[in-house]
């Protein structure tokens, strides 16, 4: 069975056109929607994935579902989602195919590292997996920009044309049809002309939206190791405490929790499985120098690993 997952923005054709077209077979679509924006966005973007979903069902004969993405801009949950989601599929014996063309990045980003991370997990599945994109043949933005100048234009003609006039009898302005009113077309000159400005000077966007307590989103890159059985004990006891001043510290702790005697040899097994998980391995730890000790804690994508197989723990 082949499964796409397809995370919807304000995109239409590149979420279904080169499926048809390439004849992908498509038995299951799962399609992810945002939750978060502006009332408008987030309207439009159902508008969209109702359309999808019909189509996907009518052109493909794809059962289809609708997903939830509770915030687009939350990584951490998005990578969560994404790996249940992607491992549930492949669970179910089929081919996952992941769209990372549309919604906001930290989905798309989010979908294609859990992807690359469950390859990682289960080598055996790593040729049912797939993450791609698909470019657009054209955008819009710059031939809505265009017609909005022209649209701009005329009515500063028909404003000129009816300036330069006299008037009629009943005080309508010349080369204005009767019941047009002058001040709504001035103010639909300003409104064009105002957003005109702003997007030859800024682009399609504006700003730089707070997420969270910062503007940055840091997307982490994933491990190209797997991680083994005590390898895992260490990540889930970090992630339990969050943080130890030394990893004999941390090695005292994993004792108790396993009902071990601490020994040298206990706390040399938990120093090296330390190293193999730290920035010069896997990457799952990071560590700071303090005094002759080193504070241990989670990296960022080893918060991301717990997190994701906390049903593990």
């Amino acid at each position: 069975m082949q499964t796409h997952i397809v995370p919807v923005g304000f995109d239409y054709d590149r979420l279904i056109a080169p499926l048809i077209r390439d004849q992908f077979d498509v038995d299951r679509v799962v399609l992810l929607e945002g939750a978060v924006g502006s009332e408008a966005n987030v309207e439009y973007s159902r508008h969209l994935s109702k359309k999808l979903e019909k189509d996907f069902k009518n052109l493909l004969g794809a059962e289809t579902v609708r997903v939830i993405v509770d915030d687009v801009y939350d990584y951490d949950a998005a990578f969560e989602q994404a790996y249940d989601l992607i491992n549930t599929e492949l669970d179910s014996g089929g081919e996952v195919w992941v769209n990372v063309s549309a919604m906001p990045r930290p989905v798309s980003f989010a979908f294609a590292t859990a992807a690359h991370s469950i390859m990682v997990e289960r080598q055996e599945d790593r040729d049912r997996i797939h993450t791609y994109y698909t470019a657009p043949e054209k955008y819009l933005e710059t031939e809505l920009a265009e017609e909005l100048r022209a649209g701009r234009d005329l009515l500063a003609d028909l404003l000129e044309a009816a300036t330069a006039g006299d008037g009629d009898a009943a005080g309508h302005d010349a080369g204005l049809a009767p019941g047009v009113d002058r001040d709504r077309l001035e103010e639909r000159l300003d409104a064009a002309s105002n957003l005109l400005e702003e997007f030859d000077e800024r682009g399609t966007t504006i700003g730089a939206k707070r997420i969270g307590s910062n503007h940055i989103v840091e997307l982490p890159v994933a491990s190209f190791s797997n991680v083994k059985p005590f390898e895992e004990v260490i990540l889930f006891e970090l992630g339990e405490h969050g943080e130890f001043e030394s990893v004999s510290e941390l090695a005292e702790a994993l004792s108790k929790e396993l009902n071990e005697e601490y020994t040298d040899s206990f706390r040399s097994k938990v120093i090296y499985n330390v190293d193999r998980l730290g920035p010069g391995g896997k990457g799952y730890i990071e560590q700071e120098e303090h005094g002759k000790s080193y504070r241990t804690r989670l990296s960022r994508i080893g918060e991301l690993w717990v997190r994701a197989h906390a049903d593990r723990e």
